[in-house]
């Protein structure tokens, strides 16, 4: 299994997400149960992605794994390579386009 970072300095080269970059994902998203609908790059360079429908934050719902893994299933994640620090982007369904947005609270604890 190849080594997963928490932080790789940003911006990314070619603005592609980097290979060992590591995200926390909702397993929805990445068991292919509902789309990706919610990214956000946190203000401390974290990447979360969420299917903007489930809690993300019960126990067993999301895990931490290569942001990779969460592109293969949505391709259009991709796009947000290149989205700042402290953004969220969205949609509503597949297909649909990413709308970023500065996040306007944000809570790591």
């Amino acid at each position: 299994m190849a080594e997963m970072h928490r932080f790789v300095p940003f911006p990314y080269e070619g603005n592609r997400f980097p290979s060992t970059l590591g995200a926390v994902v909702q397993r929805t998203v990445l068991d292919g149960e509902h789309p990706a609908r919610e990214v956000i790059h946190t203000p401390e360079g974290d990447w979360c992605i969420g299917d903007g429908v489930n809690d993300p934050n019960l126990p067993g719902a999301s895990i931490a794994t290569h942001i990779s893994h969460a592109v293969e299933q949505n391709t259009s994640l991709a796009s947000l390579a290149s989205m700042p620090h402290g953004h969220i982007a969205s949609r509503s369904n597949p297909g649909w386009e990413w709308q970023v947005q500065a996040l306007t609270e944000w809570d790591d604890h």
